[in-house]
């Protein structure tokens, strides 16, 4: 058929099982669903003004944190990455819950994985302040926001680019915690660094 021309697979219709996955793995998957979360959270409408909250209030800010780990994990950063998420989900963030269910999940850590996807589901959602939602300004530049989505869909693992990478390798990074390793912190001038066209 014209699909199969196309090299596109066509698998036939089973009954008797879900949907075939298009991973070889649940730890790909989760993998794959991990990269996306932290492409939207960081493309979102209040990332921007999350981060800022979360460097200027001097108050725990479970979105803000959210953001910022998100930025480690596309980074590199897995280990920094998780104890932000951690921060953020012990706050309050289900989002930040749900990213450390992926992350256990494609570790292999099904039982801690288990535990995040049940603090994803019971815990408070995110209070959602009103001022985020008319702050206009955006976290990253279009086309580093664009790229990330267009790599993610492409099987890629998204990548922010040399610029806004140096942006985080520059951060100060507090001495090493004993379950996370090197923590980056987020800088004063973090969301207007990141915001410059790169």
């Amino acid at each position: 058929g014209a699909a199969q021309a196309a090299g596109v697979a066509v698998l036939p219709a089973r009954t008797d099982r879900g949907a075939p996955s298009a991973y070889p793995s649940a730890r790909d998957e989760a993998t794959h669903e991990l990269q996306l979360a932290c492409a939207l959270v960081v493309n979102a409408a209040a990332a921007a003004a999350s981060l800022e909250r979360l460097v200027n209030d001097h108050h725990i800010d479970p979105e803000g944190a959210l953001v910022f780990a998100c930025l480690l994990h596309i980074t590199g950063r897995d280990d920094a990455a998780h104890f932000w998420w951690h921060f953020g989900a012990g706050a309050g963030s289900r989002t930040a819950a749900y990213c450390l269910y992926l992350s256990h999940r494609r570790n292999g850590e099904y039982r801690d994985a288990a535990y995040w996807r049940e603090q994803a589901a019971h815990a408070p959602d995110e209070e959602r302040r009103s001022a985020a939602a008319f702050d206009e300004r955006q976290l990253l530049p279009d086309a580093a926001r664009h790229n990330l989505l267009v790599q993610w869909h492409s099987g890629l693992a998204p990548t922010l680019p040399t610029a806004l990478e140096n942006v985080i390798n520059r951060l100060v990074v507090d001495g090493d915690d004993e379950d996370f390793g090197e923590i980056p912190r987020p800088s004063p001038t973090l969301v207007q660094d990141l915001g410059r066209p790169n």
